[in-house]
């Protein structure tokens, strides 16, 4: 079995956080690690291979809000790493309660991927379910955590007191190319609160960054409003898009798809901003 984890070795306080996590890991037994592609889940899968060699299994979810470049993506990297992979379909969308697309959206679409996973763990053997969440994440609105926890999926990155910035890191101490892979949520997460998912509007949203990465951007976010586009943007690059060329270009890409207005996002981007508008007893967990 492989078990190291890195050529190049961390500071003291973050080695110590690594050999945790090499530590949560083997007490996890046979493990699935829920695998998205993003930083997080990548380094867990890549770490779990390491520690555990055969004794792990990659899980990925293929439904329609997970756009095809970020699958690819996730798979190629898998194959990379030489991460056993398994690709199961899922079907959140034929869920009333995800579809409407209210507040606990994240938490339905967990709950049929971990449902999924409990039934592979069960029926091959493993003794364990795990996933990417990590320290930062605990000061956002995550209904997903919450179907995390109802199902005893473990949290070992979270256990070891690792944040983002520190996975970054140890990510590429590894020589991970996914070590600066931009942040990216499921294609749900860029339609308002409230207007239904439907394969129609993801693949809109789909559509629109796919031409905003082939224009060179890479920290955006592209948010669906109906009739209109809300473009998030890093800041960073947001010279690049206040052009009226960059604004012809976008009024033809995103009118193109079928929106009235085309707008951009002068805050720029931000991770989670269709939460800014969710009440407070919503966010406390208070409301339905």
């Amino acid at each position: 079995m492989t078990d190291t984890m890195g050529d190049m070795p961390p500071g003291p306080g973050l080695e110590r956080k690594r050999d945790l996590l090499r530590t949560n890991l083997h007490r996890l037994g046979r493990v699935l690690v829920a695998y998205s592609g993003g930083v997080d889940s990548a380094y867990l899968a890549w770490a779990a291979s390491r520690t555990l060699s055969e004794n792990m299994l990659a899980v990925i979810a293929d439904s329609p809000s997970l756009a095809r470049t970020q699958l690819a993506d996730a798979t190629a990297f898998a194959r990379e790493e030489k991460i056993p992979l398994e690709v199961v379909a899922t079907s959140e969308l034929d869920q009333a309660g995800y579809a409407r697309n209210d507040s606990r959206r994240c938490f339905h679409c967990k709950d049929e991927l971990f449902s999924m996973m409990e039934r592979i763990r069960t029926e091959r053997g493993f003794h364990s379910i795990a996933y990417g969440v990590n320290a930062d994440d605990l000061g956002d609105f995550r209904p997903g955590q919450k179907a995390a926890r109802q199902h005893n999926v473990a949290a070992p990155l979270l256990d070891a007191g690792l944040d983002k910035n520190e996975i970054r890191e140890l990510a590429r101490l590894a020589g991970l190319r996914i070590w600066d892979k931009p942040a990216s949520a499921c294609l749900s997460s860029r339609i308002e609160y409230g207007r239904p998912v439907t394969r129609e509007a993801l693949s809109v949203v789909e559509k629109g960054e796919d031409a905003m990465r082939a224009m060179g951007f890479r920290q955006f976010r592209v948010r669906h409003h109906g009739d209109i586009v809300r473009i998030e943007i890093a800041r960073a690059e947001m010279q690049t898009a206040l052009t009226p060329e960059m604004a012809a270009e976008f009024t033809r890409i995103f009118k193109g798809l079928g929106f009235k207005f085309v707008t951009l996002d002068l805050e720029g981007f931000r991770s989670g901003s269709l939460n800014s508008l969710l009440t407070t007893d919503v966010l406390l967990g208070r409301a339905g």
